[in-house]
């Protein structure tokens, strides 16, 4: 890997770079500490006449708050850190754009899902792209291709990674690692967990306050516990709401708000009309793994190694998802035959790849019984499934299924290269 000190390129800098050649407005999305900042102003010194405000610095956010127009009129390209910080420029740079609709006017970052928040007066509809960008990918930080989900959907069961010496104590290694940079530059376990206290301290006290009025801070505490400790498990709100002593209104308005803030992510129950007796439930996954991992040692004795390694391969398909060629969505299925994949990749024309995770080092044929099933329903829809595991080989089990080492999501090469 390369030396964690190096500035690690992000595949979301073609994607902002694109989006500033034809788009008014850019805006850079994601968790804390995730580079925004850094990424934004690497984009913006390889352009000329470029202006930055910090909004963390409390007398530019008290220009902008006191003069918005004034705040960002620029001739050039201006980049505006934590803009949610003070809503009422989003009125302001829409009042500019719609009179000079030049493109790559502003490039915008902020720390939560800005049209979901209830203080931003008005949305930039057709004026405006947002490239999410999540932690550290392995391939971001190893320099490998990730390009997985390109090559499923083009070769299906074909599909192969470079070759991979990793076993499972590495993928768990690389799975409590996360992605955060900040904590991938912190060489031992101990300072990395102190990171993560840091993180949460200072989510709770930060960016939760932007998004709600959170009367008791505990709880929201208690509930980002709980989460972990039942990473990979279908969400079960009422079950949570009496170990946390709230009502269930209150505990799914509390996982708004965690998504909001881009602690973690809902994936979505998959069906169609040949599944009928599909499971609606979600499933929860933290954005970090490292996070979850850290989390989920720290509220279980017998911490669920399973799903933290399913957790880390779908947040890495998630990653994906915001760079590939491919338009596809990620879900989960489960019925109530108790036949689920943990991952369902879906396109746009309604192809489907299935993936399983495995936190062994071997694979055994009941392990693709999700996957042969929705073979069986899906007939032609079904382009491949693929059970992702700790070993090091990549063999065929039958037509259109296949296994593959976990790091064949970062080590694939998308089609054509």
């Amino acid at each position: 890997m390369r030396s964690a000190m190096d500035y690690v390129p992000r595949k979301a800098a073609g994607l902002i770079a694109e989006a500033l050649a034809d788009t008014r407005v850019v805006v850079i999305n994601g968790a804390r500490q995730v580079g925004k900042s850094t990424l934004a102003e690497l984009v913006l010194r390889q352009g000329a006449n470029g202006v930055t405000r910090f909004l963390d610095d409390p007398v530019t956010r008290a220009a902008a708050m006191e003069d918005p127009v004034r705040f960002v009129r620029h001739d050039g390209l201006m980049l505006i850190d934590e803009v949610q910080r003070v809503p009422d420029l989003w009125l302001a740079i829409k009042y500019l754009v719609d009179r000079d609709p030049r493109p790559g006017r502003f490039l915008l970052t902020g720390s939560a899902r800005l049209l979901a928040l209830r203080s931003l007066p008005d949305t930039l509809p057709g004026r405006s792209e947002t490239v999410e960008l999540w932690p550290l990918s392995q391939g971001e930080m190893d320099g490998t291709p990730d390009g997985f989900v390109d090559a499923a959907f083009a070769l299906g069961s074909d599909t192969r990674g470079g070759p991979s010496t990793l076993r499972r104590k590495d993928y768990l290694v690389r799975m409590a690692r996360g992605g955060y940079p900040e904590a991938v530059r912190r060489e031992s376990p101990r300072r990395r967990q102190r990171f993560y206290e840091s993180y949460i301290a200072d989510l709770l006290s930060r960016d939760v306050k932007q998004v709600a009025d959170i009367e008791k801070a505990g709880d929201m505490r208690r509930l980002i516990a709980l989460l972990a400790a039942q990473t990979g498990g279908l969400l079960n709100v009422n079950r949570l709401a009496s170990e946390l002593s709230v009502t269930a209104p209150t505990v799914r308005s509390y996982i708004d708000i965690l998504e909001t803030i881009y602690l973690v992510r809902l994936v979505p129950s998959w069906s169609s009309n040949l599944t009928t007796r599909t499971v609606a439930t979600p499933k929860v996954i933290f954005v970090d793994s490292g996070l979850a991992n850290h989390l989920a040692l720290g509220s279980a004795t017998d911490a669920p190694i399973g799903g933290l390694m399913e957790n880390f391969v779908l947040g890495e398909l998630a990653r994906q998802l915001t760079w590939s060629d491919t338009t596809a969505r990620l879900y989960h299925y489960r019925d109530r035959d108790q036949y689920e994949v943990d991952a369902v990749l879906e396109d746009n024309s309604g192809q489907i790849i299935g993936i399983e995770v495995k936190a062994a080092e071997t694979v055994r044929t009941d392990d693709f019984r999700g996957l042969r099933l929705m073979q069986r329903r899906l007939g032609s829809r079904f382009r491949a499934g693929f059970v992702l595991y700790c070993g090091t080989e990549s063999l065929s089990f039958g037509d259109g299924l296949a296994c593959l080492p976990i790091s064949a999501l970062w080590t694939t090469n998308p089609p054509g290269t």
